[in-house]
C-alpha cells in the first residue's frame, strides 16, 4: 500500500500524494522539466544532483527502466552516469504497469533499488504554476509517521558545491591510443558527451572538476556540464583561465562548461527564475536565421552583456533571450548552453561536437 507523502515548499505551500519509491525524506531544489519522456536519463543526469525533480507531462513509468549495461568503451548504453542523482522524482500519475521492447524493471522498483523517492498523485501542474511564478526554491517530503531531521530543513542549494560531489576523483582515460587527445573537465558529465567525442576518433582524458591539466599533453579541451551555481567552482575557472593565457589550443563547453569558459573570459553569472528544462528550447545562431529546438537543463545563465571585447554570443535562446553559448573572436574557444548530445531529446546540434574535432 502506498504511503502518504507531502511535499512541503520553502514559502509554506503543501502538496499531498502517495509515495512509489523509497520511503526517505529529502530535501532539495524543486525544479520542474517540462519533457514528455527521457526519466532515465534525467534521473541519472548529475546535473539534477540536490533537486526534487518534478515532471510536467501527466503520465510517467509507462515504458519501465532499461537495463544498466555497459559497453565496451567502459559507457552505460542507456544511462547518462553511474547512479540516479536527483533527490526525487514527482509526478502526477505513475504508471507500475509498463511495456516497451528494452524494459527491465518498473520506475518505482528502480527507485526503491537505488534508495530515492518517488510520488505521484500531485498536481504536478498546480506546483509549476506555483514555482514559475515565484521561481525554484528549496523544498522537502514528509513521509507520513516519520520524523522530518532538521539538518534537512536547513539545507541550501545554492551554497553547495555540487560540482564537487559529482565530479570523478581520479583520471579516467577513453579511447586510448586513437589519435587526437581531449582533456574532458567532469563538472558531473553525461555519458553522451564522451560517446560523442569517442565516436568521433578521439582519446578521451576525464579529469576531476579541479584538475590542473596545464602540464598534460593534449590537443583540446572539452568542458562538461555538472550541476549548482558556477560561481562556486573557482578552481576550476583559474585552472582554465591559466591555460588560455599559456595556449591557444581549442576549448569547447557544454551547459556548466558554457558558464565556466564565460567567466574565464570576464563575464558574470546570474540565477534564472526557473531555468531551463526540456527537450523544446528554441536557440537561434547569431547572425543567422538557423533556429535549433534544444534539450536543456540548468538553472543559471551568461550575463551576455559582461562578455568582453574579444567574445560574441554565439546562440541566443527564442523564448526569454537568455544567452546559449559564446565564441571567441580570434581562437577556437566556443560553447552552448543547450545540450547538443541531448540524450534524451532531440540531436538537431550535435554538428557542435564535429565543430570541435575540426579544429584540433
Amino acid at each position: 500500500m502506498m504511503k502518504d507523502v507531502t511535499l512541503v515548499l520553502q514559502d509554506g505551500t503543501k502538496f499531498r500524494g502517495k509515495s512509489f519509491g523509497y520511503e526517505k525524506p529529502v530535501a532539495g531544489e524543486v525544479v520542474f522539466n517540462t519533457a514528455m519522456m527521457g526519466y532515465p536519463e534525467s534521473l541519472t543526469d548529475p546535473s539534477y544532483a540536490g533537486q526534487l525533480m518534478t515532471l510536467t507531462y501527466p503520465l510517467v513509468g509507462n515504458y519501465g527502466v532499461p537495463p544498466f549495461t555497459v559497453e565496451q568503451n567502459g559507457i552505460a548504453t542507456f544511462m547518462e552516469s553511474d547512479r540516479i542523482y536527483a533527490s526525487a522524482i514527482i509526478v502526477s500519475d505513475y504508471s507500475e504497469a509498463y511495456s516497451h521492447w528494452n524494459a527491465c524493471e518498473s520506475l518505482g522498483d528502480w527507485l526503491k533499488r537505488e534508495k530515492i523517492p518517488g510520488v505521484t498523485g500531485i498536481d504536478t501542474r498546480q506546483l509549476t504554476k506555483v514555482l514559475r511564478e515565484h521561481g525554484v526554491m528549496m523544498g522537502h517530503l514528509e513521509f507520513e509517521g516519520e520524523e522530518t531531521p532538521d539538518e534537512l530543513l536547513a539545507e541550501d542549494y545554492g551554497k553547495i558545491n555540487w560540482v564537487e560531489r559529482v565530479s570523478c576523483k581520479d583520471v579516467i582515460r577513453y579511447n586510448e591510443g586513437a589519435g587526437k587527445k581531449v582533456v574532458l573537465v567532469d563538472c558531473g558529465v553525461k555519458n553522451n558527451i564522451i560517446r560523442c567525442l569517442v565516436n568521433r576518433g578521439v582519446e578521451v582524458i576525464r579529469v576531476p572538476w579541479n584538475y590542473d591539466y596545464t602540464e598534460l599533453k593534449f590537443d583540446g579541451l572539452f568542458l562538461a556540464n555538472g550541476p549548482g551555481d558556477p560561481d562556486m567552482c573557482v578552481e576550476a575557472v583559474e585552472v582554465l583561465k591559466r591555460q588560455m593565457s599559456a595556449s591557444r589550443k581549442p576549448i569547447c563547453g557544454i551547459c556548466m562548461g558554457n558558464q565556466l569558459l564565460a567567466k574565464a573570459g570576464g563575464a558574470t553569472i546570474y540565477k534564472l527564475k526557473y531555468g531551463h528544462r526540456s527537450h523544446n528550447q528554441p536557440v537561434r545562431e547569431v547572425g543567422t536565421n538557423r533556429c535549433y529546438v534544444t534539450s536543456q537543463n540548468h538553472g543559471y545563465a551568461v550575463d551576455a552583456s559582461t562578455l568582453g571585447d574579444d567574445w560574441r554570443e554565439l546562440f541566443v535562446n527564442m523564448n526569454d533571450g537568455s544567452n546559449e553559448g559564446i565564441r571567441h573572436m580570434s581562437y577556437p574557444w566556443f560553447s552552448s548552453q543547450f545540450h547538443p548530445e541531448a540524450c534524451s531529446g532531440p540531436v538537431d546540434t550535435e554538428f557542435m561536437f564535429d565543430r570541435f574535432i575540426e579544429t584540433l
